[in-house]
């Protein structure tokens, strides 16, 4: 039998910096994985992987992510607010090292496309550049942020302006089928996994039990 491990938050405090943070991030489970294209109002472009977005509304269409507090230069995050727009693009099995690769610190003067050999794409005169090589694009219009005292993030809020997908991805219910189209997910900050679905459950109702549909 396994032996159960409890992490009391005096056992957390003791832990080495590293092995903390490494353990606190994969504790959360599987995270949404997207690289985040945006241009300088003086034409300099960047790229940077992500974990954290999340879904906000489905009307209005939102979502937000998290950046991490400002004590190295934010390049993402400054573009975002200087020009107002930037692009999701959704990590495939195909180009996850060089998605993993973007989050090298490299000088605001070095785009992480050239960087990373990723190709940009431009579409429907979106300012922000898109991943040629990304199956999911999305062009965003920022709406604000809010800072998390707690611990110095900051919560980027955003609409959705255009989605690129292919249309053999979407389900006659709108459900679009993220493993047709090779989106992979991550685990901390390092490890990434492939997805394979188990199964549709129909709306839970308290009179009977959810089916497969």
């Amino acid at each position: 039998m396994c032996t159960v491990k409890t992490i009391q938050l005096s056992d957390l405090s003791a832990m080495e910096q590293r092995f903390r943070a490494t353990f606190i991030n994969s504790l959360g489970g599987f995270k949404s994985l997207a690289l985040i294209g945006t241009k300088s109002k003086s034409g300099q472009t960047n790229l940077a992987v992500f974990n954290s977005l999340f879904h906000l509304g489905a009307n209005p269409a939102m979502f937000g992510f998290i950046v991490r507090p400002d004590s190295v230069d934010r390049h993402t995050l400054t573009n975002i607010r200087e020009t107002g727009f930037f692009t999701v693009n959704h990590v495939n099995e195909s180009i996850y090292k060089k998605a993993h690769q973007t989050s090298a610190r490299y000088p605001e003067s070095v785009s992480e496309f050239d960087a990373t050999q990723l190709t940009e794409l431009y579409e429907n005169n979106f300012h922000a550049p898109f991943v040629a090589e990304s199956n999911v694009r999305i062009a965003a219009k920022f709406t604000g942020d809010v800072p998390i005292e707690e611990n110095g993030t900051i919560m980027v809020i955003a609409k959705y302006n255009s989605i690129s997908l292919p249309e053999t991805s979407i389900g006659h219910d709108g459900f679009v089928d993220l493993n047709a189209v090779g989106t992979i997910t991550c685990a901390g900050l390092d490890a990434y996994y492939r997805t394979e679905p188990i199964g549709r459950l129909s709306y839970a109702k308290p009179d009977r039990l959810p089916e497969n549909i």
